[in-house]
């Protein structure tokens, strides 16, 4: 037995036609997409999608990590130079950074290692240079920290007093290694800023 389907409009229980109610919904739908009905991704907030960029991701990791170190805060600032080589890649700023700051948590080992990869990437980089001295000189290694100090103060120019001060002591260990400088803080770490460099007393 053939089955025929019926062409006539299918009519509701209460016999109004269904077909009119679904195109009047049909119309309020779309008139929600074409105005503030479906919101756009960047205004969910925070629970916007993974990976999208918000202000905090774009603020410069460097940046942050030097405002921490000037506050003591050596920690903190060590995750904001990751985050800092997350987006730039390891280079000689990234690398520079994070040796110094691990210097100022006492991971000397590291500190070397990391400050030595940066002067591999540009060997004229005067921060990495000096800070490399100031780990060969917590770790007893005098000559080789008069060395690099020389180097450092040599491609500065002889413009830096704290360098030309870091090398000065570095010189009186090594005649002396029983030399304790009067003031404990002496050795100051180098980092590059805008245009100039900026002293980070130890």
């Amino acid at each position: 037995m053939s089955h025929r389907f019926s062409r006539r409009p299918f009519r509701t229980p209460g016999g109004a036609l269904a077909m009119p109610l679904l195109a009047v919904s049909l119309i309020a739908v779309l008139s929600a997409c074409g105005t503030d009905g479906l919101k756009p991704l960047k205004d969910a907030g925070p629970y916007a999608p993974v990976g999208v960029k918000t202000s905090e991701a774009s603020v410069d990791g460097l940046l942050v990590g030097h405002r921490l170190m000037a506050a003591g805060e050596y920690e903190l600032a060590l995750k904001a130079y990751y985050r800092a080589a997350a987006h730039q890649g390891m280079t000689v700023d990234t690398l520079s950074a994070i040796g110094s700051a691990k210097l100022r948590l006492g991971r000397l080992g590291q500190a070397e290692s990391d400050l030595r990869k940066a002067i591999k990437i540009e060997d004229d980089f005067v921060p990495a240079w000096n800070n490399l001295g100031v780990v060969l000189m917590e770790t007893g290694q005098y000559g080789e920290a008069e060395r690099v100090f020389r180097t450092a103060y040599a491609l500065d120019s002889g413009q830096s007093a704290e360098i030309r001060d870091n090398l000065r002591l570095a010189l009186a260990k090594l005649e002396n290694p029983a030399y304790i400088p009067e003031d404990e803080s002496d050795f100051v770490l180098v980092r590059r800023g805008t245009g100039e460099y900026l002293i980070l007393a130890r």
